[in-house]
């Protein structure tokens, strides 16, 4: 079994005992920091850590050059499989459109079912994976990707096909989520559209294995609390476990309808009242938000340190989509979280990593520096703090990023 020891660690940060799978209230503050230490892989794994004067022997060193070690980012929330920008919707953005207007005036979603329906699957696949690559490279080591720009049963299907084959071939973690109630396909009302997400997209999906999750945008203008429900139930039947978009355009009762469902996360939550705090106490829903989305759309953003005064955790995610939050760079994400939403470093990196993980159903495997998980590590050029990563959030910082203990890039 060939072993791996990352040398010379100026510190790891991102220690987490084993069992602890979420962060929460207080917890958000803390993380485990090791100073002047070694890492120790084995198997793809890590296998232990600790003092640099302890440093064992091994088959293999990397030399960290007193970089930090940190685990690999872990985003829960993106649309990375599409095909083509929607840059016109951009300028359209600029021109004083909101993202309601677009989307009312046939654009927004619709537009990408449209590119979707005519782009073939190798190439989406080809394109989806450029966009994989480019995430890793920014130190995320797993994502979800979500389905939704098909918007008819063949379509979606084709999108679930290439979310499974990027499973295949990425050395990510890739976890799958169908997500046909993105919005109304053209040609259906919304009653027939409803009807068969529920009747036919839905058995499908699971007759073919292609989904380990089911999200609906319930918001204003796409999906109600009545649909929501209604599609998440049908989704229970054949195992998916639900996530949700709520609360990114109004205060739709997607959160509340995600609770009742036992929705691993609930995502957006830009607009949110003290009634979806309540709503999430004492649950195992991850609320989870996205700042990018905020940042491009020139949204709210979301209410983190109330979240985390009323003990609650939260995730944060890139939303990485065409439309709304067109970057997948994790490191940006954490900036906006200190700078726009008063983060601390350490609360943004619990909530892009450990949380991250548990919003994905994956926080057992990776996550955090802990023994036994997969070694999923960025080793980063020699800096003086966590904090430089959100700070200097465009100057290079990555020295290695490794997947299984494996480096896939420098």
């Amino acid at each position: 079994m060939a072993t791996v020891c990352i040398k010379n660690i100026g510190e790891i940060i991102g220690i987490v005992p084993q069992g602890v799978l979420r962060k929460e209230g207080e917890e958000m503050n803390e993380t485990g920091i090791l100073h002047d230490a070694y890492l120790l892989i084995e198997n793809g794994r890590i296998a232990s850590f600790g003092p640099m004067t302890e440093t064992p022997q091994a088959d293999e060193y990397i030399d960290a050059q007193r970089g930090i070690v940190l685990p690999s980012f872990c985003d829960s929330h993106t649309h990375i499989v599409y095909s083509k920008a929607r840059h016109n919707e951009f300028l359209d953005k600029i021109n004083g459109l909101t993202y309601e207007q677009i989307a009312a005036n046939g654009g927004g979603i619709l537009n990408s079912a449209d590119y979707l329906h005519n782009t073939s699957e190798d190439d989406l696949y080809r394109q989806s994976m450029t966009r994989v690559n480019e995430m890793i490279q920014k130190g995320t080591g797993a994502i979800e990707i979500k389905s939704g720009y098909g918007l008819n049963t063949e379509d979606e299907m084709k999108m679930l096909r290439v979310i499974r084959r990027i499973k295949e071939t990425s050395p990510a973690i890739i976890k799958s989520t169908f997500l046909g109630a993105h919005a109304v396909g053209r040609g259906y009302t919304h009653e027939q559209y409803v009807s068969l997400v529920c009747n036919e997209m839905i058995s499908r999906v699971a007759a073919e294995q292609l989904a380990d999750y089911i999200d609906v945008f319930c918001d204003e203008g796409f999906f109600t609390i009545e649909d929501t429900d209604r599609i998440l139930t049908e989704g229970e039947k054949y195992g998916l476990k639900a996530k949700i978009h709520a609360n990114e355009l109004a205060v739709s009762g997607g959160v509340q309808v995600g609770v009742k469902h036992g929705a691993l996360s609930v995502d957006h939550l830009e607009k949110t009242t003290d009634a979806e705090i309540e709503a999430l106490r004492g649950t195992k829903t991850m609320p989870t938000m996205l700042p990018g989305s905020s940042f491009f759309l020139g949204l709210p953003y979301g209410r983190a340190k109330d979240y985390i005064k009323a003990g609650l955790g939260i995730a944060l995610a890139s939303d990485y989509n065409p439309g709304s939050s067109p970057c997948g760079d994790m490191r940006f994400v954490m900036a906006l979280a200190c700078i726009q939403m008063k983060l601390t470093p350490i609360q943004a990196l619990n909530a892009l990593t450990l949380n991250g993980a548990y919003a994905m159903d994956l926080s057992e495997e990776v996550g955090s520096i802990t023994m036994g998980k997969r070694a999923n590590l960025i080793i980063t050029h020699p800096m003086q703090s966590l904090a430089i990563v959100p700070y200097q959030y465009q100057t290079p910082w990555i020295k290695h990023h490794l997947l299984s203990g494996r480096i896939i890039s420098s």
